[in-house]
């Protein structure tokens, strides 16, 4: 112990003596209007050192010997700029301010506030040693993107998934939103959803970060959940100067000929002798708007002929309201330590009613003669009589950045988060009528018509009562992280490199409280005329006016019941509606990692790591047979534990053949943890008439893959790129729902069910290539210069095997066609745009057979917007979205057979921003 203590007391006195040898350079990197620009060089020749700006525009040398030294900084579309700087065993601060560059004819490259926000997204994504795609604030700005999911599918590589006409999952390179995820400012985000790991895109306004990230190859100290990729969202930081912006615009949705109202302020700066810098951000949007919605259910019968069994038509009335507000600080303690606190808080509110007919259990009685019951239901709730859902992330980080010794960097940070659901008095009222007569219009299956022969279906007097139901929603999601970084460089000169290690530690609880109740009414309202109700027929609805909605019982009706007066109605807990959702996840993951960056000759690095990751899972959920089951107490409890750890090795390289053109070739390993409803030992059995048995899977294993990445990017002077390449991905034990007709349980002999579970199948393989191309089209003649092209194509390919029953299928997520073009116009004041936005069709859902797959359909999206500065800081803006009517579309099995097809119309709006 005494060799110990006495090894460690020599070690500790040759650093600090070796500490006060050396020195440090800190520093940061604006443009004029003190704007940080991120991914900037700067570059110790004498020594042959460089080092990149991070987001917030600062950099940092440490354990530079003593002496004077000559700094040089650059970016792209910026002058060169060089400063003379004496180390004298202190730490030394050297800020930069980087003008536009000029070209040979005297021009500013840099005409407008986009090419600005171009430049500094490829400045950051340049200097990344990993494959990434950065989109910078005021890049986003210029296209009609009201949430960070619309700003995200622009990028190369991505597409989303619609909810209610605004982006809510994120696809990368062909992986499904469970395969991907999101973080901010490095750390995942907990989701709002009941099941899933998915994080809500539209709860988090385009206005509220500084930068978005898209990580599509991993390092070793990223976290390793992530298959297809990590979206990091980049909060502000304060600059050296006070800025303020101010946002506000006003716009109509022609669907329901309704408003929609947009404000948000951002004000930042420095106080106590620039100490403390703080960023406040605050957003509110509010929307009111509508979709017009059609869905089908298939069959198929001997002869194969394709007919429909369930038809509904949707009418839904929305109101969005989007509230955040963001909180960053930053306390200089001296230039070697840095503190910081950021909050963020996201609040979503959409008050929904919608009107649903359906034809429902539509049976064949003679040959072309069908017969159906006749479903019409409101849904409502007691808040503005409309069913609210709120959902919420709230996030608290503390962290520090350090630098001992005049060596060594330190970072650490704790942070806690939460993410919730809320689906107060949720209420539904059913009225329908039996045996109604109809015939199919099958001449155009994407658009086929039932047709009731008579006209009681729509008769309020003949529609009998059939239930009053309440279902109250609760889910949350708590994460508790910590975290510590150390940085040692460790070599200088030639060949330069660094060791890079840390932990990681992640607690996470999700659960889900839910409950359902229907309502028998004490007086009589034995049918629909004895209520308050009204035609909800949409006269231009957009699917098409043979679609006609008909009576419903009104909202204000709806909402106004008093239903927990037990002299007016008598409930009863449904079981089966909450009992088997209801669930509680333990997780924890303790991870630790060691990387390496290293120079191997001037022009090429290398980085080699590994992260090793122990997960522990402690779930519960329920059995129950509703069918045998009378109250609560039937329900059996069950629990079930696992732990398993992933070791995940990493290894990239990074050539620069010329100082604007890369090559970078990587290997990486990365893993997909299941949802959190999939691995709940819950089992759900109906064993009535019905016999369905559907059961989650605790032994399910997180998914691991095996990647191979291959870009080639050159980045223009006059700030652009132009970038290709390949990657393959090899996937093993990806999961997916199981399905099968005839499942026998040993409990009920005899009886065969229809049975569902998520399991692993055994290996999928996606490949694919990537090409973009950015550029000012400054080498045109005259006005034709001021144009800017801004275009993407990724082609992914996919094959799976081991879904039971089936032969190899293309991966579930795996778009294989996605496309984005843009094209500009920008001179000093004036910008115009004009932006697609396509993604091919592909398989959401498996089924037993083809027939039964679920496909999500392609999209086109032709967005148009424009903004012109009146005076210096104020601009005025326009944006028209959705010109091209897009739908949300599924279909079954074979493309003209709708299964969903859901409809928005355009949207307009303007407005205007002010920076000072």
């Amino acid at each position: 112990m005494k060799k110990l203590r006495l090894l460690i007391l020599t070690l500790l006195i040759t650093v600090i003596g070796f500490a006060q040898s050396k020195g440090n350079i800190v520093g940061h990197i604006t443009d004029p209007n003190n704007l940080p620009i991120p991914g900037a060089f700067i570059k110790i020749e004498s020594l042959n050192m460089m080092t990149v700006t991070d987001f917030n525009g600062n950099y940092t040398f440490v354990g530079i010997a003593n002496g004077d030294y000559v700094l040089k900084s650059s970016c792209l579309g910026c002058k060169d700029l060089t400063q003379t700087v004496k180390v004298n065993g202190k730490t030394v601060v050297v800020n930069f301010v980087l003008d536009s560059a000029v070209n040979d004819l005297d021009e500013v490259v840099l005409k407008g506030s986009n090419s600005k926000g171009q430049a500094k997204a490829l400045n950051k994504q340049k200097s990344n040693f990993n494959i990434t795609n950065i989109v910078a604030a005021d890049q986003v700005g210029k296209f009609p993107d009201a949430n960070i999911g619309d700003a995200v599918k622009r990028i190369p590589g991505i597409a989303v998934q619609n909810d209610q006409g605004e982006a809510r999952n994120i696809i990368i390179r062909g992986m499904a939103p469970q395969l991907n995820s999101v973080t901010l400012n490095g750390e995942r985000i907990p989701s709002a959803e009941g099941d899933n790991r998915n994080v809500q895109m539209d709860l988090i306004p385009s206005d509220m970060v500084q930068a978005v990230e898209v990580n599509k190859v991993l390092t070793s100290d990223m976290e390793a959940d992530a298959i297809g990729g990590s979206v990091n969202l980049v909060t502000r930081k304060a600059g050296e100067k006070t800025r303020i912006t101010l946002t506000g615009a006003y716009g109509q949705n022609p669907v329901r000929n309704t408003p929609m109202y947009n404000g948000a302020a951002v004000l930042a700066g420095r106080v106590f002798n620039n100490k403390l810098g703080a960023v406040l951000s605050t957003s509110i949007q509010s929307n009111e708007f509508g979709s017009d919605n059609i869905e089908f259910e298939w069959d198929k019968y001997l002869n194969n002929t394709a007919v429909v069994v369930s038809q509904d038509i949707r009418k839904y009335d929305v109101t969005r309201v989007r509230q955040s507000v963001a909180l960053n600080l930053d306390y200089k303690i001296n230039n070697n330590n840095t503190l910081y606190f950021n909050t963020v808080l996201n609040n979503r509110k959409d008050w929904e009613n919608r009107y649903r007919l359906q034809f429902k259990d539509i049976e064949e009685t003679a040959p072309g003669v069908y017969e159906s019951e006749v479903r019409r239901q409101t849904k409502a709730g007691t808040n503005k009589n409309a069913r609210l859902e709120e959902q919420q992330i709230k996030k608290y980080s503390l962290f520090g950045e350090h630098i001992l010794f005049n060596s060594v960097k330190l970072n650490w940070k704790t942070n806690y988060s939460k993410a919730s659901e809320t689906r107060p008095d949720e209420r539904y009222i059913n009225y329908r009528l039996k045996d109604v007569e109809v015939t199919q219009d099958l001449s155009d299956t994407k658009f086929p018509g039932i047709n009731p022969t008579g006209t009681d279906f729509n008769n309020p007097a003949a529609l009998e009562f059939k239930e009053i139901s309440e279902e109250n929603q609760y889910t949350q999601e708590e994460n508790y992280g910590a975290k510590f970084d150390i940085e040692i460089p460790m070599l200088q000169g030639d060949f330069e490199n660094t060791l890079k290690v840390g932990y990681r530690y992640k607690n996470k609880e999700k659960s889900r409280d839910n409950t359902y109740s229907e309502y028998d009414p004490i007086s009589a309202i034995d049918n629909m005329s004895d209520v308050a109700y009204s035609d909800q027929t949409v006269k231009g609805f957009l699917p098409g006016d043979k679609y006609k909605s008909g009576n419903f019982v009104d909202k204000e009706y709806l909402g106004g019941l008093d239903l927990k007066n037990s002299d007016l109605y008598s409930a009863k807990p449904v079981l089966e509606e909450f009992v088997p959702v209801n669930y509680n996840a333990k997780e924890t993951v303790n991870a630790a990692y060691g990387m390496i960056t290293q120079k191997l000759t001037p022009k090429l690095s290398a980085l080699v790591g590994l992260r090793v990751e122990r997960t522990d899972l402690d779930y519960t959920g329920y059995r129950i047979d509703i069918e045998t089951a009378e109250d609560f107490d039937d329900a059996t409890k069950i629990e079930a534990s696992k732990n398993y750890t992933n070791f995940l090795p990493n290894l990239q390289f990074k050539y620069s053949l010329q100082p604007n053109t890369i090559f970078r070739l990587a290997y990486s390993t990365s893993i997909a943890r299941p949802n959190y409803y999939d691995l709940v030992p819950y089992q759900n059995i109906d064993s009535s008439d019905d016999l369905v048995f559907e059961e989650g899977n605790s032994s399910l294993e997180a998914s691991y893959s095996n990647n191979l990445d291959f870009m080639f990017e050159h980045y223009f002077s006059s700030v652009g790129i132009i970038s290709g390449g390949v990657f393959y991905k090899n996937i093993d034990k990806f999961v997916y729902t199981y399905t099968e007709d005839g499942f026998v349980d040993a409990a009920y002999p005899g009886e065969t069910f229809e049975y569902s579970q998520p399991r692993n199948g055994n290996k999928a393989k996606v490949y694919g290539l990537e090409l973009s191309v950015q550029r000012r089209l400054d080498f045109l003649p005259k006005f034709l210069k001021n144009l800017n092209v801004y275009a993407n194509y990724t082609y992914t390919d996919s094959e799976a095997d081991g879904v039971e029953g089936r032969s190899k299928l293309a991966l579930a997520g795996a778009v294989k066609n996605m496309f984005n073009a843009s094209l500009a116009y920008e001179i000093k004041k004036l910008t115009l745009r004009t932006s697609l936005n396509y993604a091919g069709a592909y398989i959401d859902e498996y089924g037993s057979e083809a027939f039964e797959d679920i496909y999500y359909d392609s999209q086109m999206f032709l967005d148009v917007n424009a903004t012109y500065e009146i005076v210096k800081g104020l601009r005025l803006f326009t944006e028209f979205k959705n010109l091209t009517n897009q739908e949300l579309r599924y279909y079954q099995g074979k493309k003209d057979l709708t299964a969903q097809a859901e409809y928005y119309n355009f949207n307009w709006n303007v407005g205007a921003k002010y920076n000072f």
